[in-house]
């Protein structure tokens, strides 16, 4: 962090000095006497950051870290009228919920709690607080938060949502063979029927530094509409859940998440809700990565889809922007060769994949370029695995493109839909499809 005159020739003094990452949203106290900003995890973990609310004199000092033993990562600093204390989003096992920070002694208070994801948050000159916020059932809406309740003050979406029936969601707790406790949400289909099962997809999440949780999502609710259930799940690496758990992963990829995925499909099966003949899996970015290590690992899953993913990570070396990442974390491949070819055993080991595969990438990923996906392709065409590759042009790690956006959606459920049988439910215990 910088501070500088507003002046022609002006000096530019520094007040911050940590190794890793000082970012912002930057706001200054209404005495101009400090500044509060973001600061992240040391450089080795860019991958799993969380950042803490920092708070530094104007006139330079040792910052404190105001939100360290709160364990989650918090954003959008604003300071209140009186300069006492600061409001911060916090994002916490599937929520994302406004807290307010006293400056004197750290004390935290968290507002308006519940099972919703407000995105972003605002502050007048005389102290109200506006937010978007969304929920499992309703977009995004705006809400004053007036103390503890958000009050609604939007409603762009009800004439189309008065028309939409929708899946119901809910949290998911079940603890993993290795004795880690997983939560995630499970969205059912519309319509759906106690004692019945049904197709199942697992959709992953990716990051792996994000979170699903308590908001509006339309893919999912895209397949609840088509009669899937759909389990999404905060595997170890996510956030909401602190640094250990996202840390869990460290230069062991493909290993804990995948553990913690198989068993939230073990957890719908035996809560009788999932169709364990009828299974799907898919995600973007980290979750096709995740896509491929699954079904590397089991041949359970009858179709997948993967989009914007890589399995043979030696490859990615030079060629995607996680350069520093790698070499921090795994080595160059030159040092670490063992760790890289481990790392990369769904391309090595595709001949135990037998799951029919969707791949999916756009021309100008610089993220996670499409060589990814046309790797996997081709290992799959070479063992005889049915698979598709869709490369959509000019587009970048996320498919901007509005007709390009539903392409994409109508081949995810034309894919499943082929290998997965018809969306219906079966009765439990083995009845006739009904």
């Amino acid at each position: 962090i910088y501070v500088v005159d507003a002046r022609a020739g002006a000096s530019v003094h520094r007040l911050t000095s940590w190794g890793g990452p000082d970012t912002g949203p930057i706001a200054w106290s209404p005495d101009g006497k400090s500044i509060v900003y973001l600061q992240g995890s040391e450089p080795r973990l860019s991958a799993y950051n969380q950042d803490v609310l920092a708070m530094v004199p104007a006139e330079g000092g040792t910052p404190r870290l105001l939100t360290k033993s709160l364990d989650r990562t918090v954003s959008d600093p604003r300071f209140t009228r009186d300069g006492e204390s600061v409001y911060v989003l916090v994002e916490d096992d599937r929520m994302r919920y406004p807290a307010r920070v006293h400056v004197a002694n750290g004390r935290i208070e968290k507002l308006a709690q519940g099972e919703r994801v407000i995105r972003a948050m605002t502050m007048s000159s005389d102290g109200h607080i506006a937010v978007l916020m969304t929920t499992p059932s309703s977009p995004d809406e705006v809400y004053a938060l007036d103390g503890d309740t958000p009050r609604r003050l939007s409603h762009q979406n009800d004439s189309l949502f008065a028309q939409l029936a929708l899946g119901t969601v809910s949290g998911i707790s079940y603890t993993t063979k290795d004795g880690n406790e997983v939560h995630g949400v499970l969205t059912k289909p519309v319509g759906y029927q106690e004692g019945h099962r049904y197709p199942t997809l697992l959709r992953i999440h990716g990051g792996p530094n994000g979170q699903d949780g308590y908001e509006f999502n339309l893919e999912r609710q895209l397949f609840a509409g088509a009669g899937y259930a759909v389990v999404s799940v905060n595997y170890r690496g996510s956030a909401g859940r602190g640094r250990a758990w996202k840390e869990a992963i460290y230069a062991d990829w493909g290993d804990k998440e995948v553990t913690d995925l198989l068993a939230a499909v073990d957890y719908a099966v035996k809560s009788g809700i999932a169709d364990a003949s009828r299974l799907g899996i898919g995600g973007w970015s980290y979750g096709c990565i995740l896509t491929d290590y699954s079904m590397a690992t089991t041949q359970r899953f009858k179709a997948a889809t993967c989009g914007a993913g890589s399995a043979l990570q030696l490859s990615m070396y030079g060629d995607d922007q996680y350069i520093a990442q790698y070499d921090q974390e795994l080595g160059p491949p030159w040092k670490s060769q063992a760790l890289w070819i481990k790392l990369s055993y769904p391309f090595f080991h595709a001949d135990r994949i037998k799951t029919p595969t969707l791949f999916l990438g756009g021309t100008r990923d610089f993220n996670v370029p499409v060589i990814g996906g046309e790797q996997m392709y081709q290992a799959l065409r070479s063992i005889g695995i049915p698979t598709q590759l869709i490369i959509y042009p000019d587009q970048h790690h996320g498919i901007a493109r509005p007709s390009f956006q539903r392409d994409r959606f109508e081949r995810y459920l034309a894919w499943y839909a082929k290998y997965l049988g018809s969306a219906q439910p079966i009765t439990v215990g083995g009845g006739k499809r009904q």
